[in-house]
């Protein structure tokens, strides 16, 4: 996905080789991740595929089974990871993510901490957005749970990007060898207001923080400690609502002039264009709907910057 060369130049590989992770595109909702290997398969309902036949090819690339079916092969990106992975706990997504790199200023070169790594689904996209110098260094006190998000981050080729740690920093703290020299900290955490005060000791001066929380209970409790030694604390929720849009066929015989529909049984005088209303009675037209199965409440990102002493 993400390759770092010797020369910490960002490096995108488009060609897929043996041993490379490729999201395997079936629908907008299926989608799966899968590791290229010469002698394996890949079996769906729209038939067999095999693994050979997709080393070469681009990123992108759409590949046919021996039944004549398709699916598309696409670049494990970071917000195609966030959908295809495995869930071990709650995870971020796309439209939180997004928001969470913005307002903590996150660029290349950054060095930011995490509390916890959870999925590694936030993890993977402060990764990219810290490369090619930067680092992210996250810490979960779960420690099959940190050795499952080492494998899924060599997976996607942000190992290099991302060190993993297990520490409970809700009850340790952050360790000391980061005492400010973090431009941001994010804490996913029950209790956040315990790690904040260690949080605003990582900080560079002026850095911000960042807290994900689900209950606003929560969000209370982190703003009466923020405010002793952070400013410009602010908690958003973000809300994304999708829209489907599809073809649909529409009686045109129907449909006067202007678009309205004719009330049933009245008679029209035949205009010279309903012959061929009549030869195609039916036309497509395109209906947009708010998607049914949309997200709705994630959690409140509460934001804060620590204060300048002078």
């Amino acid at each position: 996905m993400l390759l770092i060369d010797p020369s910490k130049k960002i490096c995108f590989n488009r060609c897929i080789r043996d041993g490379d992770l490729a999201i395997v595109y079936e629908k907008h909702d299926t989608m799966k991740a899968v590791k290229v290997c010469e002698n394996s398969v890949f079996q769906n309902r729209f038939g067999l595929f095999k693994h050979s036949d997709w080393i070469g090819k681009s990123f992108g690339s759409k590949v046919f089974s021996n039944k004549g079916g398709f699916i598309y092969l696409l670049a494990p990106t970071p917000e195609l990871w966030t959908l295809v992975l495995s869930h071990r706990t709650q995870i971020l997504y796309i439209a939180d993510i997004s928001f969470v790199i913005m307002y903590m200023e996150i660029v290349p070169g950054c060095l930011v901490l995490e509390s916890g790594t959870g999925s590694g689904s936030l993890t993977t996209s402060l990764a990219r957005a810290v490369a090619p110098t930067g680092h992210v260094y996250t810490f979960d006190f779960h420690e099959q749970r940190a050795a499952l998000a080492r494998e899924d981050f060599e997976r996607t080729g942000v190992n290099t990007l991302v060190t993993v740690g297990v520490t409970d920093i809700q009850g340790e703290g952050f360790p000391d060898e980061f005492s400010g020299s973090a431009d941001s900290v994010f804490l996913d955490l029950p209790q956040p207001w315990l790690a904040i005060p260690s949080a605003g000791k990582m900080l560079k001066h002026d850095g911000i923080l960042c807290s994900f929380s689900p209950c606003i209970e929560q969000v209370q409790r982190s703003c009466e400690t923020l405010r002793l030694n952070f400013t410009d604390i602010r908690t958003f929720e973000i809300l994304l609502r999708t829209y489907e849009v599809s073809e649909w066929k529409m009686d045109c015989s129907k449909v006067e002039d202007g678009g309205s529909v004719s009330p049933p049984g009245k008679r029209r005088r035949q205009s010279s264009s309903e012959g061929s209303v009549r030869d195609n009675p039916s036309c497509p037209a395109v209906m947009a709907r708010p998607s049914a199965d949309a997200r709705g409440h994630t959690g409140y990102l509460t934001f804060a910057r620590l204060k300048c002493i002078s």
